[in-house]
């Protein structure tokens, strides 16, 4: 032990309080970031149709969402999946009161009288009665609907083949005397000979092979056979340890040609709503459908709204994409 006095006692003592504050300055500093990231409550929710089945019970895109309380008035609208979102100032408590207005043109005006909480909201709104187009036609069938789409590939098309003959000069039974190159035993002198091809821009070698055609080929060995990455390239370079030999290079030659595969498929309907999911990178989707009997095509272009449906996506995690189109008033499905 030092005397209480001593320096190095003050100096303990002074890292001893040192490390008390940091402590303590820590913990404050985590206890503020907690204190206030629970101060701003965000109210989450979904809306849907009403609907006895569950199966129908489908998102309802474009509502407009109102929370209002003492302190506050905050409005949102949904989005495609029904989700809805709403920050609520600093200040507001859990447990207090809020009002909760939906409206949406196409369903009945609905207030819920709720409390700020931790909690998922789901609410069910009851859609206007919209069946008929005109007072006195009926309604438009729709049916046999069916989804189309592109998906963009690449196809290796055949355009020829590449054909290349070169020599390895040499002459036989010379020998080596370790001067290089040699045979493979290193016996006899021997020449090597190289020689490349280039398929040309956009384009690709398969099949490549080199042979020897003319001379004493069985002295001979093929050195090396390379291809650049792309596979435009190749060279080739053999050894001759006999007298002048010649060889025949000769590849395929391929070019790359963009495609596109067609896919169809029935879309899942239930009550005055289709739904499907796309994979990613499709291109032309259009829908088909029979209306009162005559067979159209509908293209779904960026606005995602059909002469006899509304539709909205949602793309997921995956890039996959997911539709969902509503009749309009006057249309229902055959």
């Amino acid at each position: 032990m030092w005397p209480r006095n001593s320096p190095l006692a003050k100096r303990a003592l002074g890292t001893g309080l040192a490390l008390i504050v940091l402590a303590a300055a820590t913990a404050g500093v985590a206890w503020y970031f907690h204190w206030r990231s629970h101060r701003i409550i965000v109210l989450q929710g979904a809306i849907v149709v009403k609907d006895s089945d569950a199966r129908k019970q489908t998102p309802i895109a474009g509502v407009q969402v109102t929370a209002i309380d003492s302190l506050q008035i905050e409005t949102v609208k949904s989005d495609s999946s029904g989700l809805f979102l709403i920050p609520l100032h600093e200040g507001t408590k859990r447990g207090q009161p809020i009002t909760l207005e939906f409206r949406h043109p196409d369903y009945f005006l609905l207030d819920v009288q709720e409390f700020v909480g931790d909690k998922l909201y789901i609410v069910a709104m009851v859609p206007r009665n919209t069946s008929t187009q005109n007072p006195g036609h009926p309604p438009f069938n729709v049916g046999n609907v069916t989804v189309r789409y592109s998906v963009k590939s690449t196809t290796d098309v055949n355009i020829g083949s590449a054909v290349k003959t070169f020599e390895v000069a040499n002459k036989g039974n010379v020998p080596c005397r370790n001067q290089h190159p040699c045979s493979p035993d290193g016996k006899w002198r021997a020449g090597i000979g190289q020689t490349s091809l280039d398929a040309g821009t956009g384009n690709v070698f398969r099949d490549a092979r080199v042979s020897c055609i003319a001379g004493p080929c069985p002295f001979t060995k093929i050195e090396s056979e390379n291809s650049s990455k792309e596979g435009q390239v190749i060279s080739v370079s053999a050894r001759n340890w006999s007298d002048t030999t010649t060889f025949l290079l000769e590849a395929e030659v391929l070019h790359a040609m963009p495609t596109y595969v067609s896919h169809e498929f029935y879309p899942v309907i239930f009550g005055k709503q289709l739904s499907f999911t796309l994979p990613p990178a499709v291109e032309g989707v259009t829908i088909e459908a029979d209306i009162d009997q005559q067979r159209i095509f509908f293209p779904l272009g960026p606005a995602d709204i059909l002469s006899w449906a509304n539709c909205s996506a949602t793309v997921n995690p995956d890039r996959t994409r997911v539709f969902r189109c509503e009749l309009k008033p006057g249309y229902h499905f055959k």
